[in-house]
């Protein structure tokens, strides 16, 4: 009777070192080939995302890596009241791809996935490459062109037809910031990508 509790219990910590092992923040954030190195599966769900709406790798990479630094917990920090008590958020952003509740409904909607998660990598760079898609369709712009593309995502498919990005210096900062570590992502792939393919056979 003992050994059968120490037996299960071993396999809950099994179960959770592994699930915390594929969820952690990456050790070295701005390198693509080390991200997919310390978290494989991580590998393989942002390839399927790119295979199933046509978006980048790299791209996917840098829209996660601004929107949530790789933490599946993020939130918006909290407005302060008098600059001092903590109050409401400034949105309903969470997860990997910090996307907001109206447009995570609609991409379960769309995509018949109902129990999507915005905690979950898998989930979240699947989001992202449909968002990509999306803005491709919608405002016309190239699913390569991470500088606009990201602003679309920054700013929503309606403020950017209105051309708000022009008022919105930030947005653009912004926008020019993951242009640049999409770029670095890109190269650092080519070093590393043929290597990852390989693993093909690993279960998932």
């Amino acid at each position: 009777m003992q050994k059968t509790i120490l037996n299960r219990y071993l396999i809950y910590f099994i179960i959770f070192s592994f699930l915390a092992s594929c969820s952690s923040i990456p050790k070295y954030p701005q390198n693509a080939c080390k991200i997919f190195g310390e978290n494989y599966l991580w590998y393989k769900h942002a390839k399927k995302s790119s295979e199933a709406y046509g978006a980048p790798i790299h791209i996917i990479l840098a829209f996660v890596n601004k929107e949530s630094g790789f933490n599946r917990w993020a939130k918006p920090p909290r407005q302060k009241l008098f600059k001092i008590i903590p109050y409401k958020r400034p949105s309903s952003s969470l997860g990997y791809s910090q996307a907001v509740k109206k447009t995570w409904e609609l991409y379960k909607t769309e995509t018949n996935n109902p129990l999507a998660l915005r905690t979950s990598f898998k989930n979240s760079v699947m989001f992202i490459g449909w968002y990509i898609k999306k803005t491709n369709q919608i405002n016309k712009i190239p699913v390569k062109d991470s500088y606009r593309q990201y602003l679309n995502y920054y700013l929503g498919w309606g403020n950017y037809a209105k051309k708000v990005y022009k008022t919105d210096k930030n947005s653009i900062l912004y926008a020019k910031s993951v242009e640049k570590q999409s770029k670095i992502y890109k190269n650092q792939l080519r070093e590393c990508q043929k290597s990852l393919n390989k693993k093909k056979y690993i279960i998932y």
